[in-house]
């Protein structure tokens, strides 16, 4: 059972993950420090803008989840058109303010000079892909909150395969430059809109949605407010790990091109093993959610025992490839020599992170599955805190002191959500 959902995530998170290692390979190609910089930059950037919004796909998988074992369909499908609504409110508001938060983003995570120039002809495409990107996180929660794994998988797969594709013939056989990774992104969302809309419109599934709509009333605060409240808290709480996230580039470009461009490859190698590892938290996030739904407590404890150990022995796996690999993999991102020596000499946190983060990913599955959202939240402001003070103290250290803290911070996330799982699951 919890393979079943697990697997097709993992394939699913490391296709996703292709996409920032793909750009930061495909740029590498170019042999500048800076461009490779600016695509590091650019990809934090729509870290914070769009992955913020990731809990439209988080709140939206729990809920469908609950109401699989609560309710029924016709309930689920009420939970993806506020989704969809809500996503798309959401991206209006993005565009509209553009001229401001696109200026904002840049100058919070230190773009400077050539890095720049780069990141902005990038960001200014990739920008108005906001409304397919909402639209997809709510139909991809809808779809993981129904078990429905392997047609994630498909969708996913294709979709990256595609974004990577365009990549490569945009960027270095058209030779557009940084402009076609933007384009490349572009393109591969709408396209994966379109697919996804095909699919939950066709069938038994698409005549319960349009059931629902017309039965009206998904505007109404009344119906609303249960799914604001959960998204609310974990808006915040991705809000406060964006900015945790943010800091480690604004910190790095504080240091130079190559320093920024060695933090990059090491960050886009640690979010390719943060979303390996996320199969885990979506198995949580349905199974746990489906126990909650039932209101069997036995049942849950159980997920999240079993759950942890499989993710623990992923961990381990994982951490064991790095090992090994970890210097040959790096040089071949790497835009110059330069570059090259400043990320092997990071190396070893690629096999210290799967340990630190595992149990806060899977923890965070089970919290978001039952709608603990706010504790959910108040761990993770407590671990921002602690990072916070790590980063300050390990100041002179560089790189390595960027990385100690970054790790302190998944392990601090990981002990406060244990110590409120006691009280938590007595409301079960």
């Amino acid at each position: 059972m919890i393979w079943a959902i697990a697997l097709p995530a993992m394939v699913t998170n490391v296709a996703t993950a292709l996409i920032g290692i793909g750009d930061m390979w495909i740029v590498g190609r170019l042999g500048d420090a800076p461009t490779q910089g600016a695509v590091d930059i650019g990809a934090r950037l729509f870290a914070v803008l769009f992955t913020v919004m990731n809990f439209l796909k988080t709140g939206t998988t729990g809920l469908v989840a609950q109401e699989g074992t609560r309710s029924g369909r016709e309930a689920q499908a009420a939970v993806l058109l506020r989704g969809l609504l809500v996503g798309l409110a959401i991206a209006a508001i993005l565009l509209l303010a553009k001229p401001l938060l696109l200026p904002f983003l840049l100058d919070a995570l230190g773009a400077e000079d050539e890095v720049r120039a780069a990141a902005v002809v990038y960001a200014d495409i990739r920008y108005w892909s906001a409304p397919a990107v909402m639209a997809n996180f709510a139909a991809i929660g809808f779809l993981v909150g129904q078990r429905r794994m392997k047609t994630v998988l498909v969708l996913e797969v294709a979709y990256n395969l595609l974004n990577v594709g365009l990549g490569l013939w945009l960027t270095l056989g058209l030779d557009w430059g940084i402009a076609g990774i933007g384009w490349s992104s572009f393109i591969a969302e709408y396209a994966k809109l379109v697919a996804v809309a095909a699919l939950l419109l066709g069938g038994a599934s698409g005549a319960t949605i349009l059931k629902r709509a017309r039965e009206g009333g998904i505007a109404r605060l009344s119906e609303l407010r249960p799914f604001l409240s959960v998204n609310r808290d974990l808006f915040l709480r991705t809000v406060v790990l964006m900015i945790a996230l943010a800091g480690l580039t604004r910190l790095s470009a504080e240091r130079g091109a190559v320093v920024l461009a060695a933090n990059g490859i090491i960050y886009q190698l640690f979010v390719f093993t943060a979303l390996l590892l996320d199969g885990f938290e979506n198995a949580a996030q349905v199974l746990n959610g489906e126990r909650a739904g039932a209101s069997d407590r036995a049942g849950f404890s159980a997920y999240v025992r079993a759950i942890m150990l499989r993710g623990m022995a992923a961990a381990a796996l994982v951490a064991i490839a790095f090992a090994i690999l970890a210097d040959p993999i790096l040089a071949s991102f790497a835009a110059t020599p330069a570059v090259r020596e400043a990320a092997q000499a990071l190396g070893v946190w690629l096999i210290v992170i799967p340990f630190a983060g595992v149990a806060g990913f899977v923890l965070d599955g089970v919290f978001v599955g039952a709608s603990w959202t706010r504790a959910l939240l108040m761990t993770m402001v407590g671990a921002f805190a602690i990072y916070a003070l790590c980063l300050w103290l390990s100041w002179p250290l560089g790189s390595h002191g960027l990385w100690l803290s970054f790790t302190a911070f998944l392990v601090a996330r990981a002990a406060l959500q244990i110590a409120f799982m006691p009280r938590l699951l007595s409301r079960i």
